[in-house]
């Protein structure tokens, strides 16, 4: 895998002692409304020293779409998925995850997109409606992304990554910038943007809708410094017939 997925990958995992109190959120967002994203899943890791979240979306009863970075596959990690973490008032509900996640692999090599299959299936948590393929995302439509990530208001407008998510998921509205296309070491994607908008370490594997439907997935392949050039998310159309064969015969 290319060195700069390496990396950005490794950032996730960051001191538990590490001070957020100057950090924002996801940048340019709002606070999402208590009716929306209740398929929202926070994806959490810690071995004792460090720890990381992400985001992800509940698609099954028993399965979460989320990006390949939100993954720690060195011993001594333990992984939990948190559902009904949106809104502030339901109650949240944990659940362990396996040691061996579902990423597509074509060719030896993985994407920017992974299932993780829960360790017991979930009846009392909406899923996450997966898009309408035979509509191709267009320049200048508006996607919503969202998450729990954090920003810096640091140097040059520098990220550094956050032990501690957000007080209440965000959301932000984002045009398409550039329509799917192939992208080495990160697979298909779709670039969004928005005028002083972006997306952020933790905010990573949450999903894009577009129409109430997941379109794409938040990819790790956002700079070091905020809005220097538009957030890439990884097209889920293209995946379809993978999700739907994974989830359907395992």
């Amino acid at each position: 895998m290319a060195l700069l997925k390496i990396l950005l990958l490794l950032g996730l995992g960051v001191s538990v002692n590490s001070d957020v109190s100057l950090q924002k959120r996801i940048i340019g967002g709002h606070n999402c409304a208590d009716t929306e994203r209740l398929f929202h899943v926070r994806l959490e890791g810690f071995n004792g020293t460090n720890k990381y979240f992400c985001g992800g979306s509940l698609i099954h009863s028993g399965w979460v779409l989320t990006t390949d970075a939100c993954w720690k596959s060195e011993p001594g990690w333990i992984k939990i998925a948190k559902l009904r973490v949106h809104p502030l008032t339901a109650r949240q509900k944990i659940i362990s995850l396996p040691n061996v996640p579902v990423a597509y692999t074509p060719e030896g090599w993985q994407h920017d997109i992974m299932l993780l299959r829960l360790q017991r299936k979930v009846k009392d948590v909406p899923l996450a409606q997966l898009p309408d393929c035979s509509y191709h995302l267009r320049k200048d439509d508006v996607v919503q992304l969202a998450g729990e990530g954090a920003m810096t208001t640091g140097p040059n407008n520098e990220r550094l990554p956050s032990d501690a998510p957000a007080t209440h998921l965000q959301c932000v509205d984002m045009k398409v910038v550039e329509v799917s296309h192939f992208l080495v070491t990160y697979g298909h994607v779709f670039s969004a943007a928005a005028l002083n908008k972006d997306a952020c370490y933790g905010d990573y594997g949450s999903a894009a809708m577009f129409n109430g439907k997941i379109y794409g997935v938040i990819s790790p392949g956002v700079p070091d410094y905020a809005c220097h050039r538009p957030a890439y998310i990884i097209d889920v159309c293209k995946y379809m017939e993978w999700i739907t064969s994974t989830i359907h015969n395992e």
